[in-house]
């Protein structure tokens, strides 16, 4: 200390720090108003900024606060300085947390207004972030006074062994940037591996892709997984699909009267039915002559893979009970099988028959 300390440095450091207080205070709730405006705009960039003032400002005050304070105490250079730089460290800390969130939430607000690009897949919004974090710890280092090139070079000499140590690691991170990248897989879709999983792609981060299958489970799979298997995406080039039924009627039936049946069928479930494509063009092949039937396959349209379930039940029912409204037959399978009376000859082998004095045996089938 250069002085004595007094009651009237007390005095002005409490009116100092209470100053910052009151202002951050203040600050939070004009933010907050702040926030409660920018709810009502459709860009949703304009809540991503207040949400991250609403935590630098207030914070900013208080430093502030705190400075003044220090700086009316007497305190020695040295005190001086440390607590300065303890204030600049902390309010720089803040800074690069809410710098983070901000990035983090403009990518996601951008990623989710553009329908070709990963809505929700964090991966971009995780590394967005470590990056920031990652400047914001430089510059702190700068700040207290280390150096830092000695540490980007034993970062850069050590890179190598952190690869090979982490190498599964990497490769799922670099497997989900080239899946994004790709375009092939991205959430929301519908997908099935060789392996049997399937279901919708609810997120891509830097490990793993989740997957939410129909019966409501979360599937894990690791992204270097999901890039080096087989995979099909219902939901690419486009989201609208085309499904199969297969049905068959009788001989004796008059297959024009099927074929307009069965069309006017699809046409009322691919009407009537939700998920189901309106506009669809209804379409019946006949393909077979089968053994007890008339073998046939209806196209539907669907609108996305979950919805074929709910039409074919539809298409069934409706259409079952239109061909017994028409007099129109579904044969069940049936096999006729006829036993003839005869002989069957069981030879001997030939060195015991010709021990027997070729004898014979035979079983006779009345």
């Amino acid at each position: 200390m250069t002085r004595a300390l007094t009651l009237d440095d007390l005095i002005l450091a409490g009116i100092a720090l209470a100053a910052g207080l009151l202002a951050a205070f203040v600050l939070r709730l004009l933010l907050r108003w702040l926030g409660k405006q920018a709810d009502r705009t459709r860009w949703s960039g304009d809540d991503v900024i207040v949400d991250a003032l609403r935590t630098v400002l207030p914070w900013a005050a208080v430093a502030g606060g705190a400075a003044a304070a220090a700086a009316a105490l007497p305190l020695t250079r040295t005190v001086q300085h440390h607590t300065n730089q303890s204030l600049t460290v902390l309010l720089i800390f803040v800074v690069t947390v809410a710098s983070a969130r901000v990035v983090g939430n403009l990518v996601r607000s951008v990623a989710q207004s553009r329908s070709g690009v990963a809505a929700s897949a964090t991966i971009f919004v995780n590394i967005t972030r470590v990056m920031v974090l990652a400047l914001g710890f430089l510059v702190v280092l700068q700040t207290l006074g280390i150096s830092i090139a000695p540490m980007l070079t034993a970062l850069g000499v050590g890179g190598l062994a952190v690869a090979l140590a982490l190498q599964d690691t990497l490769a799922n991170l670099f497997a989900g940037l080239h899946i994004l990248a790709s375009k092939t897989v991205q959430p929301g879709d519908y997908i099935r591996l060789s392996s049997g999983e399937e279901g919708y792609v609810t997120d891509i981060n830097w490990r793993q892709t989740t997957i939410r299958n129909l019966s409501n489970n979360l599937v894990i799979i690791p992204n270097g997984q999901l890039a080096g298997t087989n995979m099909t995406n219902y939901n690419r080039p486009e989201q609208e699909l085309t499904i199969m039924v297969q049905a068959g009627v009788g001989y004796d039936s008059d297959l024009e009267q099927v074929e307009r049946v069965t069309c006017e069928v699809v046409t009322e479930v691919m009407r009537d039915v939700t998920g189901a494509v309106p506009d669809h063009e209804p379409a019946v092949r006949f393909h077979t002559f089968g053994d007890s039937r008339i073998g046939f396959t209806v196209i539907l349209g669907v609108g996305e893979f979950s919805d074929q379930y709910r039409i074919k039940h539809e298409f069934i029912k409706r259409l079952h009970r239109r061909y017994r409204t028409e007099g129109i037959s579904i044969p069940a399978p049936a096999r006729a099988v006829t036993l003839r009376q005869g002989t069957v000859s069981i030879p001997q082998q030939r060195d015991g028959a010709e021990e027997a004095g070729g004898v014979s045996a035979a079983v006779r089938l009345d």
